[in-house]
């Protein structure tokens, strides 16, 4: 059994694609686990609309006494509320795309038997400022964990973008796996960058937002942007569409010196494959 889940607050004010990304989910997973933190703005009702009986809702208050170790105990009891042997974790403001479901469907078949694989791996698109344009400088992760076998003291990490084992937080042995996982959290309409923002600086207290996201009309200008040429997650083209009128939040091109060493980064990177100083959850096995 494949249970997905995610945990989700205030959507509707945010601009969350959680509709996507629960249905992105859905066509491989037997179950889908939605913590929805108290919200003002009908997030629950938005989940509960999807109408589809595998979905299931935890109503749950969320502490943000401890910043954002929140996000950690919640997707932890999301986690922990899985009827099923692998749990698929997306974020909110995350889509699969249809072709990576089925690919990490597969492996989670094909890896069951192998006790030494407790985490699957997926690749990143991190879209930012608009539909087209993607960051991929070495400070946004090129792979994550997002699929994990459960019954094995995996817990959600720090801020909840990955994984580690046990009181000791061992990193999770992983495979690779090809999926594409689309990412939107910097995508969106202005009003709504703004409020991620806002909500950002308020659970992640005396933690530095990177340059980028400093700016409160606009996302700041970052090195290595590039096009997106491909097609978005069929779940999501909807949402994307619906989008695409906003002008793009990206302010001017700003250079500077320090830039060189992400553009250096970035040519060795694609000469031989290794991403330098790269941050993982995880080790490959």
């Amino acid at each position: 059994m494949l249970s997905g889940f995610t945990l989700v607050r205030n959507a509707v004010t945010l601009d969350y694609p959680i509709v996507p990304a629960i249905r992105s989910i859905l066509g491989v997973c037997d179950e889908v686990v939605v913590n929805v933190g108290r919200s003002e703005d009908g997030t629950r009702e938005l989940v509960a609309a999807i109408g589809d009986p595998r979905v299931r809702i935890l109503d749950t208050e969320w502490d943000f006494s401890r910043g954002s170790e929140a996000l950690a105990r919640e997707t932890d009891r999301a986690m922990a509320a899985c009827r099923g042997a692998w749990g698929l974790y997306i974020q909110a403001d995350e889509v699969l795309h249809e072709s990576g479901a089925a690919i990490l469907a597969e492996k989670v078949r094909e890896w069951d038997g192998d006790a030494r694989v407790e985490g699957l791996l997926v690749e990143y698109l991190h879209f930012f400022g608009d539909f087209d344009t993607v960051a991929t400088d070495r400070h946004w992760y090129r792979r994550e964990v997002r699929v994990v076998r459960l019954g094995r003291d995996v817990r959600s990490y720090q801020d909840a973008q990955g994984f580690r084992v046990g009181p000791g937080l061992r990193r999770v042995r992983a495979r690779v796996t090809g999926a594409l996982m689309f990412h939107y959290g910097w995508a969106r309409a202005l009003g709504s960058v703004r409020q991620k923002l806002e909500a950002s600086r308020a659970i992640f207290r005396g933690a530095a937002l990177r340059p980028e996201q400093g700016l409160d009309e606009r996302l700041g200008w970052t090195p290595l942007l590039r096009r997106f040429t491909g097609t978005h997650p069929r779940a999501a083209r909807d949402w994307v569409a619906a989008r695409r009128v906003t002008p793009r939040a990206i302010g001017a091109r700003q250079f500077r010196l320090h830039h060189v060493r992400y553009y250096l980064s970035d040519w060795i990177e694609r000469l031989t494959g290794v991403r330098l100083f790269e941050y993982r959850n995880y080790v490959e096995v």
